[in-house]
């Protein structure tokens, strides 16, 4: 191995498989040694069992799919706002003056303390998960956009003034296309997030969603279901992070994503 040499794509797959692989393999040394007590901790054939009763008997499925609605939903509506805020803001400083330090002071405000009076205001219907996603997402996404646009190599500007465009032109030609495969990739870092919030939303004043499934399994200290939740959410924000950077290798194939 050397400092930042590539590795092929089946490498890279057979070195991620093989993290798994040790992960399993530790964590059944674990639970079937008797080093930690099923009570605790499910082993992974207990966990598989609890997963296939969930998913046949139970209708998880169903709270797969609301959970998954709820990040996307959340998620998208935070994008709509964060995208235009964080443009003006990278690309004028004054606005940038203006907006920072509220944006800097909002994006350290964890979105699981408003739950409470997210329920006052919205009751414990969608609207409140969905605002508890969206507060947790926005901010971040405004202040990493305008990062990412303000970053923007000055003598490419300087020389798109020189040939003779405005300023709507250099937003429009200049800073938005070199800003966009980071933008991309940021939607991509901070949709991860996205999924910690919306479990800790579904956590309290759910009837559904996976968070809703792992409240119940903790009260019966079911472990096999908790472990099999968790995974379940790995696995989607696996295949969304794979999906985001197919995405954003197909729309820009000049980046290094």
């Amino acid at each position: 191995m050397k400092p930042l040499r590539p590795v092929s794509a089946p490498a890279r797959l057979g070195y991620g498989l093989a993290f798994f692989a040790l992960f399993v393999a530790f964590w059944s040394v674990a639970t079937f040694g008797g080093y930690v007590q099923r009570l605790f901790l499910a082993d992974p054939l207990t966990m598989v069992g609890e997963g296939w009763s969930l998913m046949t008997r139970y209708g998880f499925s169903f709270d797969i799919m609301m959970t998954i609605w709820r990040v996307v939903g959340g998620f998208v509506i935070a994008a709509i706002v964060a995208l235009p805020l964080g443009i003006l803001m990278g690309a004028y400083k004054p606005i940038e003056a203006f907006l920072e330090p509220f944006v800097s002071f909002a994006r350290y405000l964890p979105a699981s303390a408003f739950i409470p009076l997210l329920i006052l205001w919205a009751g414990i219907g969608e609207t409140q998960k969905l605002l508890v996603i969206f507060l947790g997402s926005v901010f971040q996404l405004i202040l990493m956009i305008a990062v990412a646009v303000g970053s923007i190599r000055r003598d490419l500007v300087d020389a798109a003034y020189t040939l003779g465009a405005g300023d709507r032109s250099v937003v429009r030609r200049v800073l938005l296309p070199n800003a966009a495969p980071q933008i991309a990739e940021i939607f991509r870092l901070v949709l991860g997030w996205a999924w910690t919030y919306v479990i800790v939303a579904e956590l309290i004043g759910s009837s559904s969603g996976i968070g809703h499934m792992i409240t119940d399994s903790q009260a019966l200290l079911n472990t096999g279901q908790i472990i099999f939740g968790i995974i379940v959410i790995g696995l989607i924000g696996l295949i969304s992070d794979f999906l985001f950077k197919a995405v954003n290798q197909r729309l820009f194939p000049w980046a290094k994503l």
